[in-house]
């Protein structure tokens, strides 16, 4: 998730964010800040300068705007976790190195997601926590596919264990302080994801 640079033409994904996408960005702050029951509608108003009904228009409450986080970001890490692997169909360990790449710099990029992600979910309605948590499995087998790959040894069950741990390691984002700074969190995150992956073993 990168935004384009001085005088990069304008394409579908870089171009200026719209009000609803700065009312979420808003929305999604305050709930990681505060917690889901701990933000109104009118807190989120108020913090994006809007009035009750012009936010109405954008989102039908706060159900909705939990949505509208969660979805489109799981839907993301799965293409781009795919996308990764095509790349390297042959070499399980470029692989990796490039899964861990993608998911630090998202890690990075969306810390207030994060938080919602382990904090929230369970605030959904069924239908949309169902179609988080299959994408959030696909999203894991990109990751299984790859391990098992790197280590034989391994069973799929094995390696999941492994994934999932590789996740809680990199989405620490929310937890880090900013006494270091972003280059080298993402650095030290890489490393250590990096470093704790290729030492599983199939002993």
């Amino acid at each position: 998730m990168t935004s384009a640079g001085a005088g990069e033409a304008a394409t579908p994904a870089t171009r200026r964010r719209s009000r609803r996408d700065e009312i979420l960005d808003i929305a999604v702050g305050l709930f990681a800040a505060r917690g889901y029951h701990g933000v109104s509608m009118d807190d989120i108003g108020s913090a994006a300068g809007v009035t009750g009904p012009a936010l109405y228009h954008h989102f039908a409450g706060k159900e909705a705007m939990l949505v509208a986080a969660l979805i489109p970001v799981s839907e993301s890490l799965l293409e781009g976790g795919r996308q990764r692997v095509a790349e390297h169909p042959d070499d399980p360990g470029a692989a990796l190195a490039s899964l861990i790449n993608f998911h630090v710099d998202f890690a990075l990029a969306n810390p207030a997601v994060i938080a919602l992600h382990l904090h929230e979910l369970d605030r959904l309605p069924d239908e949309p926590r169902r179609q988080i948590r299959r994408l959030q499995r696909l999203y894991v087998e990109e990751w299984v596919t790859v391990l098992t790959g790197l280590h034989p040894g391994l069973v799929a069950a094995e390696s999941r264990v492994l994934a999932h741990a590789a996740f809680g390691l990199m989405n620490s984002t929310p937890f880090l302080g900013g006494e270091v700074d972003r280059h080298r969190r993402a650095s030290l995150l890489r490393a250590a994801t990096l470093a704790a992956l290729r030492a599983a073993t199939d002993s």
